[in-house]
């Protein structure tokens, strides 16, 4: 492996705009990880022309410098005696690399961060409201008549049902008072009092406003011949958003000032009274104005040309969840069943995500390896059920061709809704169940669109997937002649000699008795799965080979073993989930299990070797749980790396396929 060299470490200093642009700095088992203070500063050239440097690049704030593993924590140490810094956490640099996000980035990961924590009460409140309108609505179990018409004994129950599903519709403002003041640092119970300032009994609730203006009866308060509405804004986003934040930033500042024996007297008062005036006078109006306009906006748009808005929200809304954008459309649904009485929006999300699940769901009549298959089906599972980030992300953006099939048959359903005006009249599970938040007189239309966005995106998934299997057969069959031809051909008689004796045996391969007689190190599967190329791996310093060259493996259990004999030379003592063995000729393997698990701290890894240990080929050297890994958001592949700058190696042999034993070769690595 090759030596570290100090200037080769500041010359890395320099080259990411010196010890001043770093902010903070960390690394894993193979990168550098930087959060600078200006990206724009970065020489790209010189890191390239590094010889410490195997690659770069930049992801969500963070600048990346791959160094490869063994050698990044001498470089690391290097590059903090030189500095003279302090040593980070991985959380260090991501806290750090979020505060350089543009104001678009902040102001939807605020607005997620906002409307994450009560969705859960939103959705529950859509699906009881579907049950009462089941219940209620007439037509659908009898002609012109409801449920309840006909069974008068249920009428009283549905009453109750439908109280309890509107509670958090009304009372939206103190949910978001209260989750929108934890977000912005204030007091969480002023939040919600906030909340429920701006709903109380006394003021007129919102959705009579327009019918009050159109009769001169608008209530009003007369400050000293200033008069101001006297109404609530129920069914409101951007008030409460607004007020919240007010109240946190008065809170925070008089939280500073005001000694701790006087805060129970003055602190919630004082900010409790300065933002409610405020709110009523200033902050309420504005912005009761601006989401009407908002909302005006988006209406005006889908009556005029419905047909578009269908075919360009309900093809791209897979891509505004990759993005994390849907969460900034969440406050558009609110506000128009808030306004509106319903929201022609949400409709589109719950077929989007059915499409998702659609073309994962096909994948499983593609995909060879049980593992991935079991993916595919409890991932589409889950979006038919409204939860579409394991489709996604787990097998639909991997393939790429069932994602984009799932978002033409979606923007197809989508044109059908917005041309019938299909609405929701709330926000609840976004698949199959989805129906329940439809005006019944609507699921006609609806059930149709299901059956779009389930037939399209399965049957185009299907097809082409069938096609891109067999090209890879036949490339896979063509290549595997190929070396079959040049296997024909060995160098020397010694090496005929070896191959013969081991197949008359039948035993494996062991080439790790004298390393001396060792010209091919087969590297066998530390853990089973489908072992598949590198650029399937979802993190480019792995995909481009900026380490080294390798091959990854889909893992169907929790098990690492040792895939030659050897010695463990270097184990990721926090995190546990990389290491690197020496076999007896000097070659050294990296095993990375999942990517950017260095995040979990350990979490879910329990290492059965140390660094030193003498391992034989087969010994258990590392668990890991897959269901922690999955649930933390990472992917599980997990890659085998053959560093550069090994220069006994000549040539690396990768052999993708199905890894059903830890018999199989994964690598064949030609020796000088």
């Amino acid at each position: 492996m090759a030596g570290i060299d100090k200037k080769s470490v500041e010359q890395i200093i320099a080259a990411v705009g010196g010890k001043e642009n770093i902010e903070v700095a960390t690394h894993c088992v193979t990168r550098l990880r930087f959060a600078l203070h200006d990206d724009s500063l970065v020489d790209k050239d010189a890191l390239d022309q590094n010889d410490l440097v195997k690659g770069q690049f930049s992801s969500q704030g963070q600048y990346q410098v791959v160094i490869g593993p063994g050698l990044v924590d001498k470089v690391y140490n290097e590059m903090i005696a030189i500095t003279g810094g302090n040593r980070a956490s991985k959380d260090d640099v991501k806290s750090a690399a979020s505060k350089k996000q543009n104001p678009i980035q902040r102001a939807i990961k605020t607005l997620a961060d906002i409307f994450i924590p009560i969705l859960p009460a939103i959705v529950t409140a859509g699906l009881l409201l579907g049950i009462n309108n089941i219940l209620t609505g007439a037509g659908i179990f009898f002609e012109g008549l409801s449920l309840v018409d006909v069974y008068p004994q249920w009428k009283d129950f549905a009453s109750i049902i439908n109280t309890i599903a509107s509670t958090a519709f009304t009372f939206l403002p103190v949910l978001i008072g209260w989750s929108a003041t934890t977000r912005f640092g204030g007091s969480p119970l002023l939040g919600i009092v906030l909340g429920l300032i701006l709903v109380h009994p006394d003021l007129m609730s919102a959705y009579k406003y327009a019918d009050a203006v159109n009769s001169g009866t608008v209530p009003v308060w007369n400050l000293f011949g200033w008069e101001i509405n006297k109404i609530g804004y129920q069914g409101q986003v951007l008030p409460v958003l607004v007020s919240a934040y007010v109240l946190s930033r008065i809170e925070i500042f008089l939280n500073k000032r005001i000694a701790d024996s006087f805060k129970l007297l003055l602190l919630a008062p004082i900010t409790l009274l300065i933002t409610g005036f405020l709110a009523f006078t200033v902050i309420g109006p504005v912005t009761f104005a601006i989401g009407n306009v908002i909302t005006s906006s988006f209406v005006y748009v889908f009556d005029t040309v419905p047909a578009l808005g269908g075919l360009i929200y309900g093809g791209l809304y897979a891509l505004l969840v990759i993005t994390g954008m849907h969460h900034t459309f969440l406050a558009v649904d609110v506000q128009l069943i808030g306004t509106q009485g319903g929201t022609f929006l949400w409709p589109m999300l719950a077929l989007s995500n059915i499409a998702q699940g659609a073309g994962a769901l096909a994948m499983v009549l593609i995909l060879k390896d049980q593992k991935s298959k079991g993916l595919a089906i409890t991932s589409s599972v889950s979006a038919f059920l409204g939860v579409t980030e394991p489709a996604i992300f787990g097998v639909n953006i991997r393939y790429k061709y069932p994602f984009v099939f799932g978002m033409i048959g979606s923007a197809i359903a989508g044109v059908l809704l917005t041309i019938n005006h299909v609405l929701a009249y709330s926000i609840g599970v976004g698949g199959i169940p989805g129906f329940l938040s439809i005006f019944p007189d609507q699921w006609g239309i609806f059930f149709i669109g299901m059956a779009i966005v389930l037939i399209v995106p399965f049957t185009l998934t299907l097809i082409y997937g069938k096609i891109i299997v067999r090209r890879q057969q036949n490339k896979a069959l063509a290549e595997d002649n190929q070396t079959v031809s040049k296997a024909t051909t060995p160098t020397t008689t010694e090496s005929v000699k070896g191959s013969a004796q081991q197949a008359l045996s039948g035993s494996k391969p062991t080439a790790t008795s004298d390393a001396d007689a060792v010209d091919v190190l087969e590297v066998f599967a530390p853990v089973t799965g489908e072992a598949v190329m590198l650029e399937q791996v979802p993190d480019p310093a792995f995909a481009e080979r900026q380490m080294g060259q390798g091959i990854a493996i889909e893992p169907t259990d929790g098990k690492i073993v040792a895939p030659f004999a050897g010695t463990v030379v270097h184990i990721m003592a926090n995190s546990k989930h990389a290491m690197i063995l020496e076999h007896a000729t000097g070659v050294q393997i990296l095993i990375h299990v999942g990517i950017d698990t260095v995040g979990l701290k350990g979490e879910g890894f329990n290492v059965r070797a140390a660094t030193g240990d003498q391992v034989e080929a087969g010994q258990l050297l590392l668990e890991f749980d897959r269901d922690t890994i999955r649930a933390a958001g990472y992917p599980i592949i997990t890659p085998i790396i053959v560093p550069d700058g090994q220069d006994m190696i000549e040539s690396i042999e990768e052999l993708p396929g199905a890894v059903n034993d830890l018999q199989s070769l994964i690598l064949k690595i030609h020796l000088k």
